[in-house]
C-alpha cells in the first residue's frame, strides 16, 4: 500500500517486542511441526519451557544482533544473527507475524540481517530450516542462498543454506 512504511532496527533480545515475537515465532513453528507429525498442537507446558530456555542471549553484541522490523511503527517481525566463527554468521529467528506477510517486509529484513552479519565480520552466512517451512525455503532461494550440506546437528533441521556476503561498499 502506498505510504505504508517498514523500519528495521537493532533491539535487545529481551525487549518486550522481541519477547512477543519470539513467543509467536516459536509457537508457530512448534505447532506446525507437531500438527504435521503428531496431529496435535504443542503441549503448553513444553512450549513455556522451550521459550524460557531459548532466551536469545546469543543474539546480543558483540557476537550477535537481533533486528526488529516494524510496520507503521508496530512490531511486525524479527531476524537474528550470531557468529559461529570469525567468518561465519548464522541467520536465525526470521519471522513476520502472519498478518504482515506478503507486504514486502521479509526481503529488507533479511538484507538488514546480512548487513549486521557483515558488521560482525562475517564473510558468509548460514541457516537451517525444515521441509514444512516452504515459505522460508522459497524466500532464502529467492535471496540468493544456496542449499548445502549440514552445518549443525539440530534434530529439527532438514535443509541448510549458505550465502557469501559481499563486502559493503
Amino acid at each position: 500500500m502506498p505510504g505504508m512504511t517498514w523500519t528495521i532496527a537493532a533491539e535487545p533480545y529481551d525487549s518486550p517486542a522481541a519477547a512477543a515475537l519470539w513467543r509467536a515465532y516459536y509457537t508457530e513453528v512448534s505447532d506446525r511441526w507437531y500438527l504435521l507429525h503428531e496431529g496435535r498442537r504443542t503441549d503448553p507446558d513444553e512450549l513455556e519451557r522451550e521459550i524460557a530456555a531459548k532466551t536469545g542471549a546469543e543474539l546480543a553484541p558483540p557476537t550477535g544482533q537481533l533486528l526488529i522490523t516494524r510496520y507503521e511503527g508496530e512490531p511486525a517481525g524479527s531476524a537474528g544473527v550470531r557468529l559461529l566463527d570469525a567468518d561465519t554468521a548464522e541467520l536465525t529467528r526470521v519471522f513476520l507475524y502472519e498478518g504482515m506477510r506478503g507486504r514486502g517486509g521479509a526481503s529488507p529484513l533479511v538484507a538488514a540481517a546480512e548487513d549486521a552479519a557483515r558488521a560482525l565480520g562475517a564473510r558468509h552466512i548460514v541457516l537451517d530450516t525444515r521441509s514444512d517451512l516452504v515459505e522460508a525455503r522459497a524466500l532464502y532461494a529467492r535471496l540468493g542462498y544456496t542449499e548445502t550440506g549440514p552445518h549443525n546437528d539440530d534434530p529439527y533441521a532438514e535443509h541448510w543454506f549458505r550465502k557469501e556476503l559481499l563486502p559493503l561498499r
